[in-house]
């Protein structure tokens, strides 16, 4: 049996390290460590409450969008107020386009170089695999890029900048778009749509979204050659290494839903553990005992929840928390949303395999086609000079909460007010449900499950079954500690 430490990692947002346990060439114990420490929810006390809008989105430079989403749905819960259609229409595709735009740059320039590692040369997929992913030197970053760039400047038309801009508010969006402005989103969305279609699938979006079993996948995947689109590469790839056994989590799923429309979310909220089940998040509970924060008697909703930094507590490893719904590890993201949506691919895949690396990397590829399209149909429904936001005040006290999808998952801010200003605020952030530590039961968090097993070549000090575990799940660890 032998113990290592495997960090700090590369091409992962924020800091990162793993301390893993090995026996029999196999990781037998694992420990998901969080080193570096925020502080923005102490940040926010005292504040105004819309003084939040302008901390939080500095939380990360490729969620910022998604963190002030949620902001300012926790202060329009406050409020009591709800946004107009354009308002609705606006936000959803100021935060699709983050989200897609995070989707990519995880894909090809995250999680596809590990297949260029030179551990993989004896592999007969291995040459190609390196001249179209290898990182920097690729084909596929020369592509990608320019697309991804293109696809950005919908932030422009939509909120002014990004990252952190100001447009998103509780009742809507600050940013009202001309007719002319409309037209050059559905042009770019356009675009967009040739690069998924000629380079990311070799297909029509609506003829991947309509996969909807195992068997109709590996069907499509064999009415072309690998080298015919990037994902029809992957599942090559996926298949040949078998990653349908790697990274296997909890196989409890949990969405908040999003991309709502007069109430109804594009993506669904709730849980799946091989039943659909509701989600409350009145059980939702952060647990510290093994986290460098002073200890609390029990795990706390996030409205009671208290970040108090100790880097000297008996048993802490870590400053990530360890948030659970009712009691249980939930693992979240696009293969989340996918499966407690409903999506018939992903309902399958889940059932013959669980979570894993393939089915996680599919699902998300899966979502970018799926919101593309209703991308397009968003657009067509905004109706220039009509509203696009709605005021209202806030009460000296009050409470509450702002509960979205970012590109990685769950992500929820909870707001108490007194007297006018933040009395607390407290953030779980996607990453911190997957990435958490043991809780006072000593269960492990969503990752520490999925690496058990995860095999280590001949000759390797660096396991690439890790790698791929761990990017996976696409980590963003700044947003992960505060």
């Amino acid at each position: 049996m032998s113990r290592r430490i495997i960090g700090p990692f590369n091409r992962v947002e924020g800091d990162l390290e793993v301390q893993i346990e090995f026996s029999d060439a196999k990781v037998s114990k694992a420990w998901v460590v969080s080193p570096l420490y925020r502080g923005f929810e102490q940040m926010l006390h005292g504040k105004d409450p819309m003084d939040a809008l302008v901390y939080v989105p500095r939380i990360c430079g490729i969620c910022s969008v998604a963190q002030s989403v949620a902001a300012a749905r926790a202060i329009a819960h406050a409020q009591g107020v709800d946004m107009p259609a354009n308002g609705e229409l606006a936000t959803n595709l100021v935060l699709a386009t983050e989200n897609l735009a995070d989707h990519l740059t995880h894909f090809y320039l995250f999680f596809m170089p590990d297949f260029a590692r030179e551990t993989y040369a004896n592999e007969d997929w291995f040459t190609d695999a390196q001249q179209r992913f290898k990182a920097v030197e690729g084909s596929a970053a020369r592509e990608v890029l320019p697309a991804r760039a293109e696809f950005m400047h919908l932030m422009g038309l939509l909120a002014g900048k990004w990252p952190h801009s100001l447009a998103l508010q509780p009742g809507g969006t600050s940013r009202s778009l001309e007719t002319q402005e409309k037209a050059r989103i559905s042009s770019i969305l356009y675009s967009f749509r040739q690069f998924l279609e000629q380079v990311l699938f070799g297909d029509m979006l609506e003829n991947v979204i309509a996969l909807d079993s195992v068997a109709a996948l590996d069907d499509w995947v064999t009415q072309a050659a690998p080298a015919s689109s990037d994902f029809r590469h992957f599942l090559h790839i996926a298949q040949a290494l078998e990653l349908q056994s790697l990274g296997r989590g909890t196989d409890r799923f949990m969405s908040y839903g999003v991309y709502a429309l007069e109430g109804k979310p594009l993506f669904a909220a709730g849980t799946w553990d091989g039943d659909a089940g509701e989600l409350d998040q009145a059980v939702i509970r952060e647990d510290i005992s093994h986290s460098w924060m002073h200890h609390q008697a029990e795990a706390k909703h996030p409205y009671d929840g208290v970040t108090q930094p100790s880097a000297d507590q008996a048993d802490a490893y870590t400053w990530c928390k360890a948030p659970r719904l009712d009691g249980q590890v939930m693992e979240v993201g696009a293969l989340a949303r996918q499966v407690v949506n409903g999506h018939p691919l992903i309902r399958d895949l889940v059932a013959q395999s669980g979570g894993n690396v393939r089915n996680r990397v599919i699902a998300r590829l899966l979502e970018i086609a799926l919101v593309v399209v209703e991308m397009e149909q968003w657009t067509s429904r905004i109706r220039p000079r009509e509203p696009f936001c709605t005021h209202a005040a806030l009460p000296d006290e009050a409470q509450g909460y702002g509960m979205i999808e970012a590109a990685r998952g769950s992500l929820g801010h909870w707001m108490r007010l007194k007297k006018g200003r933040i009395l607390n605020y407290q953030i779980i952030a996607p990453t911190t449900w997957n990435f958490s530590p043991r809780d006072a039961g000593g269960t492990p968090g969503a990752l520490e499950q999925a690496l058990i097993g995860a095999p280590l070549r001949d000759g390797e000090q660096d396991p690439v079954s890790v790698q791929h575990i761990v990017r996976s799940f696409d980590p963003c660890m700044v947003c992960t500690v505060h």
